[in-house]
């Protein structure tokens, strides 16, 4: 394999439009949930069965699990989501299958966003796109949902957010670990902060994903662990970072490892500059070279990526088990 590009594809396919969503048993007013404590772990009663209790008791490495996807749109719509969150919400039906191509072939991909306990009355349309390379989000609002349909998707309109938004993975029509531990954590985050779709990576909630620089978290306790104030900062928090999206893994994983071993912890330290394949062994094992731009130099990153010893279901709706990768460093080199 020869040298991989640091972007991935991003995006979802269009599809019929099935029938309307079930309410989400996850979706509680704050009014009638139960009030939020200090936790040093992600919150939430599960069952020993459920995918992030297993992950959290096999201690799971989320290193390099962040979507590959650079550009994302945020469309607000409160209200409960099914499984797949566009097709299956309040969102017009007959725009969200239109929607999804639109995004698809603009490289997007999409997120539904709702305020922690919004109702459907307070919602104020409002839908942004972000490109977490070039770290910014532009906000813009709409009258009715066809109006995204023929909005440019490009970040030429809009108003830039220069805060940090933190949008928490709560999407329990996808996942029961996801609500279960995101809302209680959506609820307690103060700042900008939104409820979103699903994330990927459910073994890990709770997820939160940070714009404009696009890192995301998983296992985030429910005082946030310090997140917020890091991004305050400018800085990344390493404790439960999962990567950068818009970065392959590889180029995620030597990220990660190069901040730990340097210190430098500023959202735009150590730029990826190359990403290339050192080869394979026969037992799956994948050996990369990773370049970064340092402050007094260039930085090399030379890690291996294995698979999982034993196959494991990784969400909770998983019919079969899967293998994952983990992210292991040689040596890190300036």
């Amino acid at each position: 394999m020869g040298p991989m590009s640091i972007d991935g594809p991003a995006g979802r396919s269009p599809g019929t439009v099935p029938d309307p969503a079930p309410e989400d048993p996850y979706c509680q007013h704050p009014d009638t949930a139960p009030p939020p404590s200090s936790r040093s772990r992600p919150v939430g009663r599960l069952d020993e069965g459920r995918c992030s209790v297993r992950a959290l008791a096999a201690g799971d490495s989320p290193v390099a699990t962040a979507p590959p996807a650079r550009r994302w749109l945020l469309v607000e719509q409160p209200g409960p989501w099914g499984r797949d969150a566009l097709l299956q919400s309040r969102f017009d039906a007959v725009v969200a299958p239109l929607l999804a191509q639109r995004a698809r072939e603009a490289g997007l991909r999409i997120q539904m966003v709702r305020r922690p306990g919004e109702r459907l009355a307070d919602a104020g349309g409002r839908w942004a796109v972000a490109d977490v390379r070039e770290a910014w989000v532009r906000w813009s609002t709409r009258t009715v949902d066809a109006e995204l349909l023929d909005v440019p998707l490009d970040g030429s309109v809009g108003v830039q957010s220069d805060a940090p938004t933190f949008l928490v993975c709560t999407h329990g029509g996808h996942d029961a670990c996801c609500a279960v531990r995101g809302r209680p954590l959506a609820r307690s985050l103060v700042g900008d902060v939104w409820e979103t779709s699903h994330l990927g990576g459910d073994r890990f909630a709770a997820n939160v994903l940070v714009l404009p620089t696009g890192h995301l978290y998983g296992q985030v306790p429910e005082d946030g662990g310090g997140l917020v104030d890091a991004h305050r900062r400018g800085e990344v928090l390493l404790e439960g970072l999962r990567g950068r999206a818009g970065l392959t893994p590889p180029a995620q994983a030597a990220q990660q490892f190069a901040r730990a071993e340097t210190g430098l912890l500023g959202v735009a330290d150590l730029p990826v500059t190359g990403v290339a394949s050192r080869g394979s062994a026969e037992d799956g094992t994948e050996h990369w070279a990773v370049t970064l731009a340092g402050p007094a130099g260039e930085v090399e990153v030379l890690l291996d990526s294995r698979l999982s010893a034993e196959p494991r279901l990784l969400t909770c709706a998983a019919l079969r088990p899967g293998r994952f990768r983990t992210w292991h460093p040689v040596s890190v080199r300036s």
